[in-house]
């Protein structure tokens, strides 16, 4: 909560305001996955104005030699993978699984798996979904509007802006199986892509 409080501050020395709908959304009872669309480290600042209490984020584990930021991610309660080794990232999703139950945690996913500040999604990685499904928990879509009007790394443009972001409703996985993860991840990335699209005032 103290690191959320201050991330929360940096936006007004960036000049970015959060337009934030659907909260009410996040008010599931018991654990959920959360997944949202990634683009830049800007995301952290909007991740601080929706991030419901209990809640841990899943990164990769090269963040946490990440400086100032990987010290205060690791702080934060990041759940930390290794992506080169499917063993290991499979080790500890089954134990964010039982973690979520006994613990009641929600637990935030970039499905993407790597920022991408093309103002589209990245097809989504299964992870998530394989998670929520195991877990049998609900999954509940966050998205952002793109930043590209007003970020652009590549062309060393960064002008104030504003940020939308919307909480979807929880969309439920009891009763789904493995053989339902593909659908449930295609689902959601087509619902959080058209999301995107209305969000940042772009046809669909």
């Amino acid at each position: 909560r103290i690191i959320k409080n201050v991330v929360k501050t940096f936006k007004y020395f960036f000049g970015l305001r959060f337009e934030v709908k659907g909260l009410e959304n996040f008010e599931v009872e018991g654990p959920a996955i959360i997944v949202s669309n990634h683009q830049s480290i800007l995301d952290m600042m909007g991740l601080m104005e929706v991030l419901p209490d209990n809640c841990a984020q899943v990164g990769k584990k090269e963040l946490m030699y990440a400086g100032t930021v990987g010290l205060i991610i690791y702080l934060g309660g990041v759940i930390f993978i290794n992506r080169k080794s499917t063993t290991s990232a499979k080790m500890v999703m089954a134990e964010v699984a039982k973690t979520m139950a006994t613990d009641n945690v929600k637990v935030w996913v970039y499905p993407e798996g790597t920022r991408n500040c093309t103002g589209d999604l990245l097809p989504f990685k299964k992870g998530a979904f394989h998670l929520a499904v195991q877990a049998q928990v609900p999954v509940i879509p966050v998205v952002y509007s793109s930043f590209t009007s007003f970020y652009n790394p590549k062309k060393n443009l960064f002008t104030s802006g504003k940020i939308k972001v919307e909480v979807l409703p929880p969309i439920e996985t009891k009763g789904l199986t493995s053989d339902d993860v593909s659908d449930l991840a295609d689902r959601c990335f087509h619902t959080m892509r058209e999301t995107l699209f209305r969000l940042s005032g772009r046809p669909s």
